[in-house]
């Protein structure tokens, strides 16, 4: 998924993983150089899309203008982490 609108700088990182701990969802989220902050989430169908619904909001600090997702095969990620 990559993220659109003012995501940088606001905490948005700490609030999908804080998230994604929360739904038992695994991946990563990192800022990419354009502005745009990128999550790639696994796990059951309804815990990614419950983590696709909390990224369209992010946190109170952030706009979020719009999200691009891109379904792929599962790598059998375990855990959540914040990548730089």
């Amino acid at each position: 998924m990559r993220v659109h609108g003012r995501v940088q700088g606001v905490g948005f990182r700490m609030d999908a993983a804080r998230e994604a701990a929360r739904l038992g969802a695994a991946g990563t989220v990192r800022n990419l150089w354009d502005g745009t902050v990128e999550a790639d989430v696994e796990g059951t169908t309804e815990v990614v899309e419950a983590m696709l619904d909390h990224l369209r909001q992010g946190p109170s600090s952030a706009r979020v203008d719009g999200i691009d997702v891109r379904r792929e095969t599962p790598r059998g990620q375990t855990g959540f982490r914040i990548s730089d």
